[in-house]
């Protein structure tokens, strides 16, 4: 793969998003390393399925698909038919999957920009034997079986009478046949969850590989857990962008770097006198004179308020923690240890930062990393550095 490193931002901003493509390179290498290594049929390993939605858990999907199709990446999953639009417009050629439930009125968009839907109920399958009468063109799909996420997906004790109802239908390009697990993590709930799968698609397994029909359901945290049951095709998520999916420290993790950082330029330095406050409301009251760095990025940006003097950046080497409270469009650190002037990078996401990671704001704010990736596009620029 290329040596690559370029800018793709709004050079008018002095805060932004870093997506670090060599470490993409590294997690999907790594997992198709563990799959090789773990899966039943070594010879055969599964495909690799990139799940971009979310513009990539904000690290921009666009930019990111060269290096996940450089990686062996087969086929990229998103959220909705825009989504994929989106892939095709930026001459992505490989299949695209659409994970949730499409509106009908959209199956003639995703039949014009070749994007596969998931399909689970009657109506899917009416909408498509119409679309092919009018446009002499067939709906890729895949079947969505739900096994007990109980969110989208054909039920369990109808499962096997839709798949037959589809792989009968001439107006419907099959594509593939999956679902989605609740908890990898309790053993009860992904034990049932994949008896059933088996159940329905054993059965068909002979008519599946006539007609290069994929079989998937591991996601992220399933890839390292049960890689026996790789079927065709495993779904990378969060695990790919370096992030961890597990409740608890898991030691396939080890290996994985963080893709994203998050950086700014001080845009003022100042001394704030002892018993001074700073920011609205003055919830920092300074103890000693204090120099302050200020930074522009807020909570406009993603950057929760509620995390509020519980953060820590990193500074020519060197950690400082967040003062006052987070504005809209600014925050302030204490950097009065610090050697250092306007101009100068604070890294608050980052291999620079051994204090914070977004794991680390995560449980602060008692939520998931995969949320905090996603805000933090709101509006920062991106840059691809390798």
């Amino acid at each position: 793969m290329q040596n690559f490193r370029g800018t793709f931002v709004n050079k008018n901003r002095d805060a932004w998003v870093e997506v670090n493509l060599g470490n993409l390179e590294n997690n999907v290498l790594n997992i198709k390393n563990y799959l090789l290594e773990h899966c039943p049929n070594k010879n055969n390993p599964p495909e690799l399925f990139a799940v971009v939605k979310a513009d990539g858990y904000g690290h921009g999907s666009l930019m990111c698909a060269p290096t996940l199709i450089a990686c062996g990446v087969t086929h990229f999953g998103v959220a909705s038919i825009d989504e994929g639009i989106e892939l095709r417009e930026n001459k992505i050629t490989a299949p695209i999957l659409v994970l949730g439930a499409s509106p009908l009125w959209a199956f003639e968009n995703a039949i014009k920009y070749d994007i596969a839907v998931s399909i689970f109920n009657d109506e899917h399958l009416e909408t498509a034997q119409q679309l092919y009468k009018r446009l002499n063109k067939k709906l890729k799909a895949h079947i969505k079986i739900d096994t007990g996420m109980n969110r989208i997906g054909i039920s369990y004790d109808n499962a096997s009478e839709f798949t037959n109802k589809v792989l009968n239908a001439d107006y419907i390009d099959l594509k593939g046949i999956f679902t989605h697990f609740a908890d990898v993590e309790n053993p009860h709930i992904f034990n049932r969850q994949i008896a059933e799968f088996k159940n329905i698609v054993e059965p068909f397994s002979e008519k599946f590989k006539e007609r290069n029909i994929k079989v998937h359901c591991l996601n992220s945290p399933a890839i390292f857990l049960y890689p026996q049951y790789c079927f065709d095709m495993v779904r990378m998520g969060i695990i790919m962008w370096g992030l961890s999916p597990f409740s608890k420290e898991n030691n396939t993790m080890k290996n994985m770097l963080p893709v994203m950082g998050l950086k700014a330029r001080i845009t003022n330095i100042h001394i704030l006198k002892k018993g001074d406050g700073i920011s609205y409301g003055h919830t920092y009251i300074a103890d000693k004179d204090t120099k302050v760095a200020t930074i522009p990025i807020g909570y406009a940006d993603g950057l929760d308020r509620k995390l509020s003097g519980k953060i820590y950046a990193s500074l020519n080497n060197k950690t400082i923690p967040q003062i006052g409270r987070i504005t809209m469009d600014q925050i302030m650190f204490d950097v009065t240890n610090v050697n250092c002037a306007v101009g100068d990078v604070i890294t608050l996401l980052g291999e620079e930062n051994q204090k914070d990671t977004i794991d680390t704001w995560a449980k602060k704010l008692d939520t998931i990393n995969y949320e905090l990736t996603c805000r933090l596009k709101m509006r920062l620029p991106r840059i691809y550095v390798r």
